[in-house]
């Protein structure tokens, strides 16, 4: 498949990307390993190369990047090894192990990386696929207004485009996502989110699940794969209603549909990147009707079918406000009905 970001070969379908778990981050018989602790400055200037088979333990990538960043003046030789900045893996998985990487398989996420050392990490960490400069905010929507532009990452090499997997019932869900525009949620262990939407999903499924908040599409596709006959998926955030109808085409083998229709392409969603009206993205058809909507949440009962009581996850950013989400769970099921939960 080819990347919509970057035009290589960087994104693959989920039967694809799935064939290399879980070998992926497996080392062979001849790999060595050597811890470091990433709370002190690096003692050695040491580079391991990678071994015979192509993977390298991260420890020692983040060695070779760490290097990198102070010969270039980002890191002091007094700064820790931790602030070469976040890993991000691709594919992403819950590991109760740390990995050994092969190409193209990290994606650095860092607020003290320069141009010039992300130019030369992309170029000679062969692990590294894309670098991006963080800053202290939450890239995407921030709030629902469309002459508001939120705040986001920047890519300083290579691409950010990454996968995530997610276990379902049904077998493993593929997200991708660009890094940059979006906020970081590695999965974690036991799918906490996954197994809310899966119990709210039941046994026959749902006739109507509604993913109002839907980020890069987690759950309405999970609620897709595991068989519900009509899902809506919906953010106001271009980049993640992008994403929610890439992945669907990722996943399409594993849902029952018979055709995809996208409507529009990231370059022109981009000159729009928040809306309050609900526009389509994309939808299928076929058993199953999936259908992705780029607007405002508060607005979809303009798109919902009058009267179905639909089953709706509200993966909202005020999870942790009870106010706030009393309020939004009430105000929803007055105006549109059926249960509605916080996964």
């Amino acid at each position: 498949m080819k990347c919509p970001v970057c035009g290589m070969d960087c994104v693959r379908s989920a039967t694809d990307i799935l064939a290399t778990l879980p070998a992926i981050f497996l080392p062979c018989a001849e790999c060595s390993m050597r811890v470091l602790d990433k709370r002190i400055p690096l003692k050695s200037p040491v580079i391991a190369e990678p071994c015979s088979c192509g993977k390298r333990f991260i420890d020692d990538v983040f060695a070779h990047m760490y290097l990198i960043m102070q010969e270039e003046g980002d890191l002091k030789s007094t700064d820790p090894l931790i602030m070469v900045g976040a890993p991000l893996i691709h594919p992403g998985f819950a590991m109760d192990k740390p990995p050994f990487l092969p190409e193209k398989s990290l994606v650095l996420m860092s607020g003290r990386v320069s141009k010039k050392a992300a130019i030369r990490i992309y170029a000679e960490v062969p692990e590294v696929r894309g670098v991006v400069k963080t800053a202290p905010f939450i890239p995407g929507l921030a709030t629902v207004d469309p002459d508001v532009i939120p705040n986001v990452y920047e890519v300083l090499a290579g691409c950010d485009v990454r996968a995530d997997i997610f276990p379902l019932a049904t077998g493993p869900l593929v997200i991708y996502k660009q890094q940059s525009l979006v906020h970081v949620e590695f999965p974690r262990g036991g799918y906490p989110k996954i197994q809310s939407v899966t119990r709210h999903v039941g046994t026959p499924p749902v006739p109507l699940f509604v993913d109002a908040c839907c980020g890069a599409g987690t759950l309405g596709l999970s609620a897709a794969c595991l068989g519900v006959p009509h899902v809506i998926l919906n953010d106001a955030w271009y980049a993640s209603a992008f994403w929610s109808a890439f992945n669907l085409e990722v996943n399409r083998q594993y849902l029952n549909i018979d055709r995809l229709k996208r409507f529009e392409q990231i370059e022109d969603m981009a000159r729009h990147p928040v809306t309050r009206e609900p526009v389509k993205i994309a939808e299928t058809s076929g058993k199953q009707v999936i259908e992705v909507y780029q607007g405002d949440f508060h607005l979809l009962d303009r798109v919902i079918p009058h009267g179905a009581e639909p089953v709706t996850v509200l993966d909202i950013f005020e999870k942790n406000n009870p106010f706030a989400v009393s309020h939004i769970i009430s105000d929803w099921q007055n105006r549109i009905g059926g249960d509605a939960f916080i996964p």
